[in-house]
């Protein structure tokens, strides 16, 4: 039986770039704007954060914005994020602080998903093996090592495993090397499967797109883990989330309020 009681999506920020981004060779010249999101789950057993975004001061303050936005490997230049938007006033409005967090889950270690780690210094941290190396190397503009580099309690993984009954990671690697998905029991409705940066967009499950950015240009590998999650969401039942398709976001946005 699931240990999970509440789940929230949580808006963090929001960053506008080119489509390519997110698909694979597809969207030349096109800007989207996506959300980055991290997610909130409740259990018996402990509160859960899957990602926790960008870390606030690299984007608010001048020289850190400076030093890790606005160079060749962002043309975009730097998500948005207010106050209001930092995770830990997020996690206020629901009568919760961080020290309330238990676990922390990266799905993946890039800025927009692991920049938040400062602020859940004492949470335990999951993170793949594979990850930690490829972020380490770094294997793409978009590791920062300061983002990782902290004196965290890591809990470094290296296979497919239950954080709690009900709450269960995921290997999909591709958009990088230690890549991991959540697949969640909902005490009421369908199971979620939270595809991570695996699916940007609703577009890469339903035509089977690889991301733009690929683990060594692997684009074979991310397309292999976009039909495992399609074929966990059909056995499961379960509904298949996209991480940065703001459509998507828009229609599951219940924010203060959650999903049983």
């Amino acid at each position: 039986m699931t240990q999970v009681t509440k789940f929230w999506p949580i808006l963090t920020g929001r960053h506008t770039y080119e489509k390519t981004l997110s698909t694979r060779n597809r969207g030349h010249g096109e800007l989207i704007k996506a959300p980055i999101l991290a997610y909130l789950i409740e259990t018996t057993n402990g509160r859960i954060l899957f990602d926790v975004g960008c870390d606030y001061q690299k984007i608010q303050q001048d020289d850190q914005r400076k030093q890790y936005y606005e160079n060749d490997a962002f043309p975009f230049g730097p998500p948005e994020m207010s106050e209001e938007e930092r995770l830990p006033n997020r996690l206020e409005v629901l009568g919760l602080q961080s020290e309330d967090i238990d676990l922390v889950f990266c799905s993946h270690l890039h800025f927009d998903h692991a920049g938040g780690l400062c602020e859940f210094c004492h949470a335990e941290v999951h993170v793949h093996a594979k990850e930690m190396q490829a972020a380490k190397e770094p294997a793409d503009d978009a590791y920062f090592a300061s983002d990782f580099e902290l004196p965290l309690n890591w809990k470094i993984q290296t296979g497919e495993y239950d954080l709690v009954p009900g709450v269960s990671a995921i290997e999909t690697p591709g958009h990088t090397a230690g890549h991991m998905s959540m697949l969640i029991e909902m005490p009421k409705g369908s199971p979620i499967l939270l595809a991570g940066d695996a699916a940007d967009l609703s577009e890469n499950i339903e035509e089977e797109i690889a991301p733009g950015l690929c683990w060594q240009d692997n684009e074979q590998l991310a397309i292999e883990s976009i039909q495992k999650l399609k074929y966990l969401s059909q056995k499961n039942e379960a509904n298949l989330w996209p991480n940065h398709d703001w459509e998507f976001f828009q229609r599951h946005n219940r924010f203060p309020k959650h999903f049983e």
